[in-house]
C-alpha cells in the first residue's frame, strides 16, 4: 500500500465520556502525576469493561473523523504520564512527593524510594485492544524519562541522570513490548525537556535513544508547551528543540498553532518527518478545512510534504467530545485539500 501523502494523526489522548470519568474533577487536578482513581465514575469491578467500550467508541470516532493514524484515545489513563510512571518498581505510590509546576505550584508526583525497575507490561493490553479493532496505522505513548525525572521526587538516586536512565530503560522494556502487540508508531511523550534545558542537553538525548533502543517500528518524540485547558499563554518558540535532530526517533511532534510558532525552526530538523500540530485546542470554535489548508501550506515552505504528518497540537482530552471530533474531521479535509494541490 502507497504511502498517503500529509498523512493524519493524533497526539494521543481524545476525550473520556461523562458516564466514564468525573471530567470537572479531571480540569480540577490539572494534570494528575499521581493516581486518581476517584476520577473514574464506573466501579472497579466494570471498569476495564467500561473503558473497553469507551475505547471502541475514540477509535470509531477517530476513523469516522477520517484520521490515518490513531491511537487508542488513552481512555484508560488518568493523564498521559501517571499510569505508567506509577505502575514501576521504586515508586511509593502511598505516600507521594512534592514538585512545583512550571507554574510554582507545588503538585503531588511519584516518589522514588527505590531503584526503577518495570515488573510487569502496563500498556501492552491497551495495544493489543487496539489493534484488534481497527485496520488503520496504529500509535501508542508513552511518557517520556527525561518528564518522568522531574515530574517525581527523588528520595534515592544520588545523581539525576542515573534516574533518568533508568526511566529509560524500564520504557525500552514496554517498548518492545509494545512493538510485539502490533504497534506501528511508538511515541515518547517528553514535554518537560524545554522546562530545564540544561540538564536535557546533558542528558535527554543519550534517554530518548536508550528508551528507544532497538525499536524497528516507527518511533516519534512529543514537545509541547502543555494542555491548552492549563496553558493559555505560550513562547514562540522552543527552548529545547533543534537539539532532537541528534536522538535517533524517526518523527519530531510539537505544537503550532496556539502558539504561533515561528515555522523556520523546522529547518534544523531535516532529517526528520514533522508530526505538526495545526489544529488550535485552545479554541472551542472547530476550524474550517480551509484554515487548516493554510496552515499547513505555511509549514510546506519549510519541510516537504513527505516528511509533514498533520495532527492537533496536543493531546484533546479537556476538550468536549464534539469539538474534538469537528476538529478531528476538519484535520482531515484539509490535508485531503493540500494533498489534492500536490498530485
Amino acid at each position: 500500500m502507497a504511502e498517503t501523502l500529509i498523512p493524519t494523526t493524533v497526539v494521543g489522548s481524545y476525550p473520556q465520556p461523562d458516564w466514564l470519568v468525573d471530567r470537572a474533577m479531571l480540569k480540577a487536578h490539572i494534570v494528575p502525576r499521581t493516581r486518581l482513581k476517584a476520577v473514574w465514575r464506573v466501579p472497579e469491578t466494570y471498569l476495564e469493561q467500561a473503558q473497553d467500550d469507551a475505547t471502541r467508541l475514540a477509535i470509531g470516532d477517530m476513523e469516522r473523523a477520517g484520521i490515518d493514524i490513531i491511537t487508542d484515545g488513552e481512555i484508560r489513563r488518568e493523564s498521559y504520564s501517571n499510569r505508567f510512571a506509577t505502575a514501576l518498581d521504586g515508586i511509593d505510590i502511598d505516600n507521594p512527593g512534592t514538585v512545583k509546576t512550571t507554574h510554582g505550584v507545588d503538585t503531588p508526583v511519584p516518589r522514588v524510594v527505590g531503584r526503577i525497575r518495570r515488573n510487569a507490561p502496563v500498556e501492552v493490553r491497551d495495544m493489543e485492544f487496539l489493534r484488534r479493532n481497527t485496520d488503520r496505522r496504529v500509535k501508542i505513548t508513552l511518557p517520556g524519562p527525561f518528564t518522568m525525572a522531574r515530574q517525581a521526587q527523588n528520595d534515592f538516586y544520588r545523581d539525576f541522570d542515573e534516574m533518568v536512565m533508568d526511566f529509560a530503560a524500564a520504557l525500552n522494556e514496554e517498548a518492545h513490548d509494545l512493538q510485539k502487540a502490533g504497534a506501528d508508531v511508538i511515541q515518547l511523550d517528553d514535554p518537560w525537556l524545554r522546562t530545564d534545558p540544561a540538564a536535557a542537553k546533558r542528558i535527554a538525548i543519550k534517554a530518548i535513544d536508550r528508551a528507544l533502543e532497538g525499536l524497528t517500528v516507527t518511533t516519534a518524540v512529543h514537545l509541547c508547551f502543555g494542555y491548552a485547558a492549563v496553558v493559555n499563554t505560550k513562547p514562540t518558540g522552543y527552548s529545547f528543540l533543534p537539539e532532537l535532530a541528534d536522538c535517533t526517533a524517526q518523527q519530531i511532534s510539537i505544537e503550532a498553532a496556539q502558539p504561533k510558532l515561528d515555522l523556520g525552526i523546522l529547518s534544523d530538523l531535516s532529517a526528520k518527518a514533522i508530526i505538526l500540530g495545526v489544529i488550535d485546542l485552545a479554541d472551542a470554535k472547530v476550524e474550517t478545512a480551509d484554515e487548516v489548508a493554510v496552515r499547513l501550506r505555511a509549514a510546506l515552505k519549510h519541510v516537504a510534504a513527505e516528511r509533514l504528518i498533520a495532527a492537533p497540537d496536543c493531546g484533546m482530552k479537556y476538550l468536549p467530545r464534539d469539538v474534538a471530533f469537528g476538529k478531528l474531521a476538519a484535520l482531515s479535509d484539509g490535508a485531503k485539500i493540500v494533498r489534492g494541490e500536490l498530485s
